[in-house]
């Protein structure tokens, strides 16, 4: 259950988003693979990923963290998430399963720590889990470390 309450320095420890599930198809792994350079087969050639491990082309795993952005701007509607977001790095990725070509995959977001770093400056800690509808394990593990500056402030 989503846990929305009043300020984010509140919401430590609390899950505050999940985002729509989404499908990864073939046309949005091959755009990243084109963006990327990153063309290895499992990827892009469906004839020849039939034939190995998985079965089937497989997303990216950064294909999967990069759409972290698109989870969280969809799933953690907070009153305060307010002002300009940008990423600041994260303390860990694991990849813990394939996303396989038309899988439908979601976002779960619990707060781990709010920090105001300076005026204007906030620094959000995410323990953040990529979920493969109809899977168990799911496709990655991530605590991911965001800024949050106040819609006034300059940097």
């Amino acid at each position: 259950m989503i846990a929305i309450v009043k300020g984010l320095e509140n919401s430590v420890g609390l899950e505050v988003g999940l985002s729509p599930w989404m499908t990864v198809d073939q046309s949005m792994i091959d755009a990243f693979a084109d963006t990327t350079g990153d063309r290895q087969f499992i990827h892009v050639d469906p004839e020849s990923a039939a034939k190995a491990a998985f079965g089937t082309t497989i997303a990216h795993g950064f294909l999967t963290l990069s759409l972290l952005s698109k989870m969280a701007a969809e799933g953690v509607k907070h009153a305060e998430m307010t002002g300009t977001g940008v990423n600041y790095g994260f303390d860990r990725v694991r990849f813990l399963s394939p996303v396989k070509v038309g899988a439908r995959i979601r976002g779960r977001f619990t707060l781990v720590d709010f920090k105001e770093t300076r005026p204007g400056v906030r620094r959000l800690t995410w323990d953040v889990t990529v979920e493969i509808e109809g899977q168990d394990k799911p496709a990655l593990s991530a605590q991911w470390l965001t800024l949050r500056l106040k819609p006034d402030h300059r940097v």
